[in-house]
């Protein structure tokens, strides 16, 4: 039985490895974007905002490959519903009988987030591009929102994992909480995310908000 699920394991690891791989790339391909001014967060780039939700938008969108890529690599169908009108992936494991597999399924979301953000914050490469501050926030919000209001409920990643008795909900917050606060004190650190949630305004100052132009 030990043989199995570390073959399950590695086999779950090596799928979260490639998305991981091609999300780092996207990244660089961000960075050298920005590097070459298609990119910056300086007062002459328009287009800001939208790099920012881009990225933000493309975290959420791994975390829920991770959670896809996952249910591939244990072998099982995963499948798309709705949760109260919230849009849901659902394993197609039976947590029950394979709760380890479960867990490995419901941890994969935030663990892929937290390894890009990782990656993001080690790797060299021209960083602090706007896209790039999507990416690591979302990681980092994403993470919040289940530590937080996302802790409870029928389709939380957090009620999900501590379901299945491999951790608690205490010690699952620890875990990805101090991740979290990690990454946020080293963006806090590094000038190259100075004003992080700020958008760029002309003349060299800083904006908080969403300007409207007619």
């Amino acid at each position: 039985m030990g043989g199995y699920y570390n073959a399950v394991v590695t086999r779950a690891i090596t799928v979260i490895g490639a998305v991981i791989a091609t999300s780092m790339a996207t990244a660089s391909a961000a960075a050298a974007q920005a590097s070459s001014g298609g990119d910056s967060t300086t007062s002459s780039q328009p287009h800001y905002i939208r790099s920012l939700a881009l990225g933000a938008i493309s975290s959420i969108l791994l975390h829920e490959a991770g959670h896809i890529s996952t249910a591939i690599a244990l072998g099982h169908r995963p499948t798309f519903g709705f949760d109260k009108l919230r849009p849901t992936v659902y394993s197609g494991i039976n947590s029950h009988s394979k709760p380890h597999e479960q867990f490995l399924f419901s941890a994969a979301g935030l663990t892929v987030q937290s390894v890009i953000d990782e990656a993001i914050l080690d790797v060299p490469h021209a960083r602090g591009s706007a896209f790039e501050r999507g990416m690591i926030g979302g990681g980092i919000g994403t993470t919040l929102f289940y530590l937080t209001i996302g802790r409870t409920g029928s389709v939380s990643d957090v009620d999900f994992m501590a379901r299945t008795r491999a951790m608690t909900k205490t010690q699952i917050t620890l875990l990805f909480g101090s991740i979290a606060a990690v990454h946020t004190w080293r963006v806090s650190r590094d000038p190259h995310y100075a004003n992080f949630f700020v958008r760029p305004a002309p003349g060299g100052g800083a904006a908080v908000g969403v300007e409207w132009r007619r």
